[in-house]
């Protein structure tokens, strides 16, 4: 039997990139999986990729949308009853912008896709794990909320209150049996980041990107999915019952807290 065996779980942006691989790292730990995203091709292809049949599910999920964040909290739940687990891992640059250059319809993308979609995300998976009197959450921060680049000021603020949401929240849920962490991965070279790859920072692809970040790493190199994965697993699985508040890095050794 797998650590996560039955329990069910819900991860936002979960059709690629971080949020794909860890859907496969907890199917393949036993957990029912449901997965939103705004596109239902992008939804069902990811199934049929993920191959796991009547044990992973999709909703089509705007996350930038209240109503969406709810209806899949709430399908998550009713499927068999009970919610064990929340990733809310959607998010990402919105338009990458020198703050100078940023206008407000930028910044309110910005803090929709990321620190908004998160706040919305906590608040409905409460609502089911609070009575049950257990649960897991899982926000998905960055390096770049504990250090921050020039170019990318919106994502970097966004990603420093989400940790600081969920340290919050931790606090708050802390004796109901529910924890609250934030994972803070370094670079990760995804669909995302090979698309915009630098396009804020003033580098020209994604081969000085990932020149400069390996730069800063410990392990010279960007880190995996796996990576990302396997600590995602962990920190809800019952093995981390002690750890809530934190904000864990998988960054390679980048950031120095």
């Amino acid at each position: 039997m797998g650590v996560l065996e039955n329990r069910v779980a819900v991860i936002t942006g979960g059709t690629a990139g971080i949020g794909r691989a860890i859907a496969q790292a907890f199917l393949d730990q036993g957990a029912l999986v449901v997965i939103g995203s705004r596109s239902a091709e992008s939804g069902e292809k990811a199934l049929a990729e993920l191959g796991a049949g009547d044990r992973a599910r999709f909703v089509a999920t705007d996350v930038t949308r209240r109503a969406d964040i709810d209806n899949l909290i709430d399908e998550a739940q009713s499927w068999k009853g009970h919610l064990d687990i929340t990733v809310l891992n959607a998010g990402g640059v919105g338009k990458s912008s020198h703050i100078a250059k940023m206008d407000d319809d930028e910044w309110q993308l910005e803090l929709d896709l990321n620190l908004t979609h998160t706040f919305r995300g906590i608040r409905r998976s409460l609502h089911h794990m609070l009575p049950q009197g257990s649960g897991r959450i899982l926000c998905m921060s960055s390096v770049e909320g504990k250090r921050g680049r020039p170019g990318i000021g919106g994502y970097a603020a966004n990603k420093a209150a989400i940790s600081t949401l969920a340290r919050s929240v931790a606090q708050e849920v802390g004796t109901d049996g529910i924890t609250v962490n934030s994972l803070c991965p370094g670079l990760v070279m995804t669909g995302l980041v090979a698309d915009r790859a630098g396009a804020g920072q003033g580098l020209s692809g994604v081969d000085e990107v990932v020149e400069m970040y390996s730069r800063d790493a410990a392990i010279r190199r960007p880190v995996l999915l796996e990576e990302v994965a396997a600590t995602a697993v962990f920190l809800v699985s019952d093995a981390a019952s002690g750890i809530t508040g934190q904000a864990i890095s998988v960054d390679g050794g980048t950031s120095h807290h």
